[in-house]
């Protein structure tokens, strides 16, 4: 389900004052990052990534292939950083950046 617009702007004030929880390269998307990423989308539910890739379109490509493969929402993609959302099964009010006030 697509984010609507409200939510959008909502979610992108909230992932200002996040961290990256995940640095990738242009290596692609190992099994551990996956499981890294996979951890943090269903503890934190709104995660920023950070990626070490120079190509912008090879940045794109990744964070496209991240959404695919962990089915996952790319909220904003700023340069060489990307907020990722997907809801989490059972939400977690002390870990999650939706629930939690966060700064």
């Amino acid at each position: 389900m697509p984010l609507d617009q409200a939510r959008r702007k909502h979610m992108r004030t909230i992932g200002h004052d996040l961290h990256p929880i995940v640095t990738l390269s242009d290596k692609g998307l190992s099994d551990g990052v996956k499981a890294e990423l996979e951890r943090a989308l269903e503890d934190h539910e709104l995660i920023k990534i950070k990626l070490a890739v120079g190509d912008p379109a090879a940045r794109r490509e990744l964070v496209d292939e991240i959404c695919t493969n962990l089915r996952a929402e790319r909220v904003q993609q700023v340069g060489k950083v990307a907020l990722l959302y997907r809801p989490a099964q059972k939400p977690n009010p002390r870990l999650s950046n939706l629930i939690r006030p966060v700064g």
